[in-house]
């Protein structure tokens, strides 16, 4: 059943990262024939600054899911570094579950938004503004299962809990690394140990 939940989520989760980088290039080039529409041609578009925006909120809420399902939103270092290795399942539970009661109020409340604007039409561009609002729910239903999935992939011991080595190694730049002499490649550093 656990293995069901994570390819499902694993799809959906790489759609809505797919779909938020489409957003992305589309809200990119959206605003540059804005620019170039409006500093070259002298004749401003009417319809492509709201479309640039709009694509923009929706990257934002489609790739929130991505970054909840890699803990990059959750992720506080200096509180795993703080909690003892047997309290951390403890601790991802509570973040999981604060993240879940925003992500429910995010998901209910935009519904609700989405219902209530479908009458108004976005300007310049004539279609309801409701499919803007419709990226809150949307992210926010990708991001409940994102983390709904990533708890139950580390409490299930598929995933580790806290931080990695290699964010542990990023967070601290100041932590002791072998020197290299100048002018030296890791192997010849190497191979210099080795002599000495």
């Amino acid at each position: 059943m656990l293995d069901l939940l994570l390819r499902v989520e694993r799809t959906i989760s790489s759609l809505a990262l797919y779909l938020a980088v489409l957003m992305l290039v589309c809200s990119v080039s959206l605003g540059f024939y804005q620019v170039l529409t409006r500093f070259v041609f002298d004749a401003p578009s009417t319809w492509s600054e709201v479309m640039a925006r709009s694509t923009m909120i929706w990257c934002v809420f489609l790739g929130a899911a991505a970054c909840f399902r890699g803990g990059y939103m959750m992720a506080v270092e200096a509180i795993y570094k703080l909690v003892p290795r047997p309290g951390l399942k403890v601790l991802e539970v509570f973040i999981a579950g604060s993240c879940l009661i925003v992500l429910a109020i995010l998901l209910y409340y935009g519904i609700q938004m989405t219902l209530r604007v479908r009458s108004q039409a976005l300007s310049g561009v004539g279609i309801s503004i409701a499919w803007i609002y419709m990226a809150i729910p949307v992210g926010a239903a990708f991001s409940l299962v994102a983390v709904v999935a990533r708890l139950l992939a580390q409490l299930a011991g598929r995933e580790e809990i806290g931080a990695t080595d290699a964010e542990v190694e990023a967070a601290a730049p100041d932590a002791v690394v072998p020197s290299v002499p100048r002018g030296e490649t890791g192997s010849e550093a190497q191979v210099g140990r080795e002599r000495r």
